[in-house]
């Protein structure tokens, strides 16, 4: 008895280790008269290649890839222009389609896949019609070209799609005739379209389903700005959806077209949207071995008071453990409206509160305003404002009280590809603050600010990126007295030139007097390789000028850094470590070092 259960074991066993030693199926592919290039698409679509490569695979997973192949095949000799091609797929020697799906194989030693793709066909007649005006069909469906059936439906899409943009929401296609003559290796593609009336837009209407949204709908139609009553247009359906999101209060927003237009020929609108979180904090670190540690969070609501109202609150520590100064502090709190008087103006109100110890003077300073913004495009956005700032100010000048109030404005244009890690494209934002002062020590006048910054990418997989930075500030009307400290110019440190001392250059207007300079210019560049898909090597060089006058014509300096550092990609981001030296009569026996999170620029 206890033999038989001891057999009885090992016979368990070995069927268990069955298979980890079964035979390995051999796959052979031929595509007899066909180039590489159009077998290689045969074979990425061919589900038997993928299954076989799995090793968990089953002989029952393999005749069902098989018995799929057949469809998926075709599906690719259809698009690419063959009609009368041939495929044999056999497993163990027997046609996979004739093989029962509960008589699979115990075990699948070969499958044998052949594909004979015949004759190409061409068109005979390649017609989308009716069309609106002007509607360009994709170039290669015409009569006599090569009748690839992914042509015959990207054409009815185009038509479809134009209708739509002028304003037929329903167009669909009416009748088809799509008949392959194999006796001449032709395809007759004949769609007709029915436009359907021209609708408008009606109303904008809240879904119910799921959990109903916090947000009241009244602001939910503020703020997707629906163009009731206009020409219904595609563009405008996906804009108002893209306000949604913009608004920072949904996860998720779905637009629907209603099904049938209103007798009146307007077209109603069901928009489902998913509410965020409602509340959201966030944490930043930077590290630099002359400023010390930043340390900077944040405590976010996305819709204080159902209306998609958002409050930020935002806190700062820098210079700790630094040797720039002593410690800088930060608290602000802004509070933005979505959706004020258009659907793409925003409003805002805002008040900071900052202490700053620099190198070359103490701030303390107290800023209050508001303001609109307002997005133009998708890629062009701006603000305009009004503030009051009190400023109590300690340098080499001595110590003073300044009011001014400020019309801050700025326009930004960002066409780059991803704002934390660019690899392409163009960001541009120019910043005018006309002030005025309040009291006999504080002066008028206008400071200009404008950053530039353009982005490359080459080689293989654009394994390289050329960055390159552009700075230029000036500042007109009010002495260097009259002015608020940190308004004034200086050069050094993370944000301008790497390798050169926190703000280490300014004005010397006098023996041992120093002072933020009216004019400033700056330039960055680096050269980014992608070691692999998570490190980044990176070489750069910065430079930068300030000058005491305005347009930088009188007193002003030069100075200059370089080095190199690495990036590690992360989800939030890139982590930066950037070693920089200055170039000049210290190059290589000093040295900064930064760590941050993002790219320098």
């Amino acid at each position: 008895m206890k033999s038989h259960s001891r057999l009885l074991g090992i016979t368990a066993l070995c069927v268990g280790l069955m298979p980890l030693f079964a035979h390995a199926t051999d796959v052979s592919f031929s595509t007899p008269n066909a180039p590489k290039s159009f077998s290689e698409k045969l074979r990425s679509a061919s589900l038997v290649m993928t299954t076989a490569a799995q090793q968990e695979a089953t002989a029952q997973d393999l005749l069902a890839a098989a018995q799929a192949d057949y469809g998926r095949l075709i599906g690719v000799l259809y698009a690419e222009g063959y009609y009368g091609g041939v495929i044999r797929i056999r497993v163990n020697g027997q046609e996979a389609a004739s093989i029962p799906p509960l008589r699979a194989p115990t075990e699948i030693a070969q499958i044998d896949i052949s594909v004979d793709r015949g004759t190409a066909f061409t068109f005979s007649t390649a017609r989308v019609a009716p069309l609106p005006p002007d509607t360009k069909l994709p170039e290669g469906f015409a009569t006599g070209n090569p009748a690839k059936g992914e042509l015959v439906g990207e054409a009815t899409r185009t038509g479809i799609a134009a209708w739509r943009a002028s304003g037929h929401a329903k167009a669909l296609v009416a009748d088809q005739t799509v008949i392959a003559d194999h006796a001449v290796s032709t395809l007759t593609a004949d769609i007709a379209l029915d436009p359907g009336p021209r609708l408008r837009f009606g109303t904008l209407e809240i879904s119910n389903e799921g959990d109903p949204s916090r947000v009241r709908p009244s602001r939910i139609r503020a703020i997707a700005g629906l163009p009731t009553g206009r020409v219904f247009s595609p563009e405008d359906l996906e804009e108002a959806a893209t306000r949604l999101r913009r608004s920072g209060a949904f996860r998720s927003v779905v637009m629907t077209e209603a099904e049938s237009p209103n007798p009146d020929g307007t077209l109603d609108i069901t928009t489902r949207v998913t509410d965020a979180e409602r509340r959201r904090i966030g944490a930043g670190a930077e590290l630099a071995s002359l400023e010390g540690l930043t340390l900077s969070g944040f405590w976010l609501h996305r819709n204080l008071w159902g209306g998609a109202e958002r409050l930020r609150i935002d806190g700062l520590i820098g210079g700790i453990g630094g040797d720039s100064g002593g410690e800088d502090y930060r608290l602000g709190v802004r509070y933005d409206r979505p959706a004020t008087f258009t659907p793409d103006t925003g409003l805002f109100l805002e008040a900071r509160a900052e202490g700053n110890d620099e190198p070359d003077y103490r701030e303390a300073k107290i800023e209050i305003g508001g303001g609109l913004s307002h997005i133009f495009s998708d890629d062009l956005s701006g603000e305009l404002g009004i503030a009051y700032r009190y400023s109590d100010i300690s340098d080499d000048l001595g110590t003073r009280k300044l009011q001014h109030l400020l019309f801050p404005g700025s326009i930004t244009w960002d066409r780059r590809n991803d704002p934390l890690n660019a690899t392409s494209g163009i960001f541009l934002e120019v910043t005018l603050t006309p002030f005025i002062g309040l009291d006999q020590e504080s002066g008028d006048g206008a400071r200009i600010y404008a950053d530039g910054r353009h982005y490359r990418s080459f080689g293989p997989d654009d394994r390289f990126v050329l960055a390159g930075r552009a700075q230029i500030g000036s500042i007109a009307g009010a002495t260097v007295d009259e002015i608020p400290a940190d308004m004034l110019f200086y050069s050094g440190g993370a944000g301008t030139v790497r390798g050169q001392s926190y703000q280490s250059l300014g004005v010397d207007i006098a023996p041992g007097v120093t002072v933020g300079g009216r004019a400033f210019a700056g330039f960055s560049g680096e050269l980014r390789a992608n070691i692999n898909d998570k490190i980044q090597a990176v070489a750069f060089a910065d430079t930068g000028f300030i000058g005491q006058d305005a347009l930088g014509t009188g007193r002003g300096r030069w100075h200059s850094g370089a080095g190199f550092g690495a990036r590690y990609f992360t989800p939030v981001g890139p982590i930066r470590v950037d070693i920089g030296t200055p170039l000049g009569d210290n190059l290589g026996e000093d040295f900064e070092i930064y760590i941050g999170i993002g790219q320098a620029f």
